[in-house]
């Protein structure tokens, strides 16, 4: 199949969280397995220094924007063998300091920019001589192709691709005030309110147009596309997604276990696998001495790598941590976000000198340092659609804490659900007290050292490969262009 993806962010390009992982890595994927994947992206700040690879096509966009003509350019790197990346580049939209936000405030014309992308994405899909068999989108910023596609073929575009439209997180919509629908150029008839079009609650809904118009819809794990059909996860958009539920499916993200690896790692201290498991303990000396605390083998060490939200947990983790600090363990934290909960991280490292130690931000080789050098991962989620982190940590032979929802609830397992296969902790009231109790059983598995390495060994054990995933997309992508067709999936 010929497989045209966009997004608004691609690791190694630009990253914000998982959305660019994911879609990166199913690329390659595809791409390994004998399809034709090509991706469309914003042209960001400084890619084009990093990536001196990338050259200019002899391509022009020159499309509508509202009542005006908005133009730009485009550039291609060849990723790999099958793998064409396109990168849109339009210095006024992207060439900025963030990808949506700058000093944690969105950008004004967000709108304006994610729609001027989406065009971009459907120019391509239908003037390329290489023609995609299906358009796969993912989240808000590109949610409005479906919409457009269908337009465009009422106007006169005699057979387009299906589209597959994927929700990584449905809390962001893509919600904008009425007027920025102009921008779209679709007649007023797509803005309608009973559920069909773009409108929500007299406002342009860009996730609810992908829901309503796209040929078949995915979320990144199962349990994740059960929750959202029900009002407590739906995010007001519950009575959309069950009147499409024959329409949707959730595929538990892979992991790219060639960026995400103890053997063949360069951001490590030193190479471990689950039969040699000596070298984790020098990166976990490392990463204490990295961070100023006591290097210390027998204290139990436990981090976190996250976006510092509400959605994340991180209320009830600093209520747990401060409760729990007293006791003999160590906390590192990487991430950023709310200053509230900046705040919050800085004070509980000040009350805890030598136990918590935090760094705002994100870096790669840290990452991937915190993942090796920890005992335990703190996962605490309100709410969670796939997650990576847990996954990560599983191969890292750091055990999960997590609480029982979306992609987590599917990629861990507890002593609860079988003791001798078990690879992590589940808690599921989201409260401080239940997360307390959840750091206290870790505390105690870590005492009881046959118990704790044959988590360990579990855990490292688990495999979420994309050659095991890419399956499921490619059958929905078989559902797209056969939706008549009984449904082959499964997950």
């Amino acid at each position: 199949m010929n497989i045209l993806l966009a997004s608004s962010e691609l690791f190694p390009f630009s990253k914000t969280g998982g959305l660019a992982d994911m879609v990166a890595a199913l690329a390659r994927a595809l791409a390994h397995a004998g399809h034709e994947a090509r991706v469309v992206t914003p042209l960001y700040r400084g890619i084009r220094e990093k990536f001196p690879a990338l050259r200019k096509v002899d391509w022009y966009f020159d499309l509508p924007l509202g009542l005006k003509s908005v133009q730009a350019e485009l550039w291609e790197l060849d990723a790999a063998r099958g793998l064409k990346i396109y990168f849109v580049d339009h210095p006024g939209y992207f060439n900025r300091a963030g990808i949506y936000l700058e000093n944690h405030f969105n950008y004004a014309d967000n709108a304006e920019r994610f729609v001027f992308f989406s065009k971009c994405v459907i120019h391509l899909a239908r003037y390329l001589p290489w023609r995609p068999d299906v358009v796969h989108v993912h989240d808000w910023q590109t949610a409005l192709v479906p919409a457009l596609i269908l337009q465009q073929k009422n106007e006169g575009w005699g057979s387009p691709p299906p589209t597959c439209l994927t929700i990584h997180n449905l809390a962001y919509q893509g919600v904008f005030p009425a007027e920025a629908f102009a921008l779209t150029n679709l007649p007023a008839d797509y803005f309608a309110p009973d559920g069909v079009g773009a409108e929500f609650f007299g406002l342009l809904n860009c996730l609810k147009a992908g829901i309503a118009y796209a040929d078949f819809i995915t979320t990144v794990s199962p349990r994740y596309a059960r929750e959202i059909t029900t009002e407590e996860f739906g995010c007001g958009l519950d009575g959309l997604l069950r009147r499409r539920q024959k329409q949707l499916v959730g595929i538990l993200n892979g992991v790219d276990y060639g960026e995400w690896n103890t053997t063949k790692n360069p951001h490590l201290v030193q190479a471990y696998s689950v039969g040699r498991l000596a070298g984790k303990k020098v990166n976990k000396a490392e990463l204490q001495k990295y961070f100023n605390l006591p290097a210390d083998p027998a204290t139990p060490l436990f981090g976190t790598i996250s976006r510092l939200a509400e959605q994340k947990g991180m209320d009830i983790q600093l209520g747990a941590l401060a409760e729990m600090l007293n006791s003999r363990l160590q906390f590192v934290l990487l991430g950023s976000g709310s200053p509230e909960y900046e705040r919050g991280y800085l004070e509980l490292a000040r009350h805890f000198p030598g136990k918590v130690a935090v760094r705002f931000g994100y870096d790669e080789t840290l990452a991937h340092r915190i993942e090796a050098g920890c005992d335990f991962f703190l996962m605490p989620s309100r709410f969670e659609p796939c997650g990576l982190n847990q996954m990560y940590s599983l191969r890292y032979g750091t055990i999960p804490i997590v609480r029982a929802t979306g992609g987590l609830d599917d990629s861990v397992i507890d002593w609860t659900q079988n003791p001798r296969l078990a690879t992590g902790i589940k808690f599921s009231e989201y409260t401080a007290r239940s997360l307390a109790k959840a750091i206290r059983k870790a505390l105690v598995l870590f005492s009881q050292t046959k118990l704790f390495d044959n988590c360990r060994r579990n855990a490292m054990r688990a495999d979420f490969s994309w050659e095991k995933t890419v399956h499921n997309y490619l059958d929905a992508y078989q559902q797209c262009a056969n939706p008549k067709k009984p449904q082959k999936l499964t997950v």
